[in-house]
C-alpha cells in the first residue's frame, strides 16, 4: 500500500507540473523554482509534513520535497544557533543529496563523452 501513496502524491505532484507547462506560459525553470518555494512554503505552514509521512517518497523526490528539505533544515538550524541557522540550514540538510549530484555528474561527463546536438 505505501507504493500506491507514494506513486498517487508523486503522480499528482507531476501532474500539476505537467498542467502548469500546457495551460500557462511559465517556462520550466520558473515552474521548477516555484515547486521548491512552494515546498518551503508548504513545511513553513505546517502542511508537507503530513504529506510526507503519509506518501513517504511520493511526496520527498519531487521537486516540492526539496523545498521541504531546505525548510526543515533551516527550521532546526534556526532552533539549535539562533538566527545564523537561516543561512546555514537549508544547505546542511540537503548536502548528501547536492553533493551525490555534483559526484555523480562529475563522473558522469568523465566516461561520457559530450557532444553537440544539431
Amino acid at each position: 500500500m505505501d507504493y500506491v501513496k507514494a506513486f498517487a502524491i508523486g503522480g499528482l505532484i507531476c501532474v500539476v507540473g505537467q498542467i502548469l507547462i500546457d495551460k500557462t506560459k511559465l517556462t520550466p525553470a520558473r515552474i521548477l523554482v516555484s515547486f521548491v518555494v512552494a515546498g518551503v512554503f508548504l513545511q513553513l505552514v505546517g502542511l508537507y509534513e503530513p504529506l510526507v509521512k503519509f506518501a513517504q517518497a511520493g511526496a520527498t523526490v519531487p521537486l516540492t520535497g526539496f523545498g521541504y528539505l531546505l525548510g526543515k533544515g533551516v527550521e532546526k538550524a534556526v532552533t539549535e544557533n539562533g538566527i545564523s541557522g537561516i543561512f546555514t540550514g537549508g544547505l546542511t540538510a540537503a548536502a548528501g543529496g547536492l553533493s551525490a549530484a555534483i559526484i555523480f555528474g562529475f563522473l558522469t561527463a568523465l566516461i561520457f563523452k559530450p557532444h553537440a546536438r544539431k
